[in-house]
């Protein structure tokens, strides 16, 4: 017995800080320090406390990159409060593990191999080897990315605004931008700017960069841009968000085209960057250049399907990912089609990853229907409004058709909750409350079929 307390000790130990576990608690102790600097008095405008249930809400959006508020980020925090609100931001896009990992780097410290591992689950890579280098890698595209984009709008906003108060917008909205956080200073988010192409390009290249992961960043760079020569994974999350991106403007642009509330309120030549942006946005940005509240109905529901498919893996968004949502297509077409095998660009994908896809795929769909019920009953609202905040907050999306702010409290801590759900995302959370990895049966047991369909 006393040689098997050493084993029971390391397996409590491997349980306890298991990668999906160290990544949820990391966000919630982030979530937690938010709370505590944005309920100071510094931290608001009019030198008194927002309240803990307000600035908890404001710091799960802002770590987990969603970009719903209740408060106008602008007007209700003063300059201390936006700047923890950006710094909350950059910390939750990048993650906790990629800034510990950067200090270690900076000071020298090796990188122990529970780091390596923990930012192995956090990019979603298969092994822990070369996550060093990875991180390297993701702090220089960052700094890059930010760095020309906020150049940028400064150039833009120059001609608008003293040149201090440009920088600071610049740099806000470039950060907030390739976090997909959605996150503005202008109190009703881009809406000034919709016909203005240099900042609603700026923005949705920032935010379609932002999304499609780190991982498909590298691999762009090692490949030099040779589509023949990327993983299956990029190909994938690249393929699947241009369709995503094209069909939703053309969906958004016939569909609201002859709307006088929406793309109808600009001018003709106005109306396909409008359309282009938002058809952008869903894919976890939050940022909007027309009332999203204003939309018709089928536009809704497009946004809302476009909102929970969300970015790609490794990257800054929320959403079930890209990659999920096409693995979950593929295996559709092969079981109509009568194939044995799930196949594309002549690569079969493994059965394991066919479960993980409809896993994440059903975990998400569930979370979001009982949050929307639950929210249906304290809140005393249509369904439409109360299931587009759901799916915005799971997929840290940020886009609201107005509701946020007149939230209950019981509403705005469900809400959290699912933001919080939406970034570490539905199955890492999962396995983090629910990590035991009891061995699987010793026995095989004999089959026995059920009538489907």
């Amino acid at each position: 017995m006393r040689l098997g307390l050493p084993v029971l000790a390391a397996r409590r130990r491997h349980v306890l800080f298991s990668p999906a576990r160290v990544l949820v608690t990391g966000f919630a102790l982030l979530i937690l320090v938010g709370t505590v600097l944005l309920s100071l008095p510094v931290s608001s405008a009019t030198g008194q406390s927002v309240g803990v249930v307000n600035a908890l809400f404001t710091a799960t959006s802002a770590v987990c990159v969603t970009g719903l508020v209740v408060l106008d980020t602008a007007g209700d925090f003063s300059l201390f409060g936006q700047i923890v609100i950006l710094s909350l931001i950059q910390i939750g896009g990048l993650g906790i593990t990629v800034l510990s990992v950067a200090v270690a780097l900076i000071l020298g410290r090796r990188v122990s191999l529970r780091e390596r591992v923990v930012l192995q689950e956090a990019f979603g890579q298969w092994a822990p080897a070369g996550m060093v280098r990875l991180v390297q890698e993701v702090l220089k595209v960052t700094v890059v990315i930010e760095g020309t984009g906020a150049l940028i709008l400064f150039l833009r906003f120059l001609g608008d605004y003293p040149p201090l108060r440009a920088a600071w917008l610049a740099v806000f909205h470039a950060i907030s931008a390739f976090a997909n956080a959605g996150f503005d200073l202008f109190h009703v988010s881009l809406k000034p700017f919709a016909t203005d192409p240099v900042v609603v390009l700026t923005v949705a290249a920032l935010l379609m960069v932002g999304g499609i992961g780190f991982t498909v960043i590298q691999d762009l760079r090692r490949t030099r841009l040779h589509w023949h020569r990327l993983s299956l994974h990029s190909r994938m999350a690249l393929a699947t968000t241009a369709c995503l991106v094209a069909g939703g403007f053309a969906a958004v642009l016939a569909l609201e085209w002859s709307n006088p509330k929406t793309l109808g309120a600009l001018p003709p030549l106005a109306r396909p960057l409008a359309a282009f942006f938002t058809a952008v946005t869903p894919r976890t940005a939050g940022f909007e250049v027309i009332p999203t509240g204003e939309l018709r109905p089928v536009t809704l529901l497009l946004v809302i399907a476009l909102m929970y498919i969300g970015a790609s893996p490794g990257g800054t968004g929320g959403g079930i990912k890209t990659t999920t949502f096409a693995t979950v297509v593929l295996t559709i077409r092969a079981a109509v089609r009568g194939w044995e095998d799930v196949h594309v660009w002549g690569r079969r994908l493994p059965n394991d990853l066919l479960r993980k896809a409809w896993v994440i795929a059903a975990i998400a769909a569930g979370w979001v229907l009982l949050v929307t019920a639950t929210l249906l009953v304290t809140e005393g609202r249509d369904l439409t409004p109360i299931l587009f905040e759901t799916t915005s907050a799971f997929g840290t999306v940020g886009l609201s058709t107005g509701i946020t702010p007149d939230l209950t409290t019981a509403g705005k801590l469900l809400i959290a909750l699912m933001m919080y759900t939406g970034r570490v995302g539905p199955l890492t959370l999962a396995v983090a409350l629910a990590e035991r990895r009891a061995p699987a049966p010793d026995v095989q047991f004999p089959d026995e079929r059920v009538m489907i369909g």
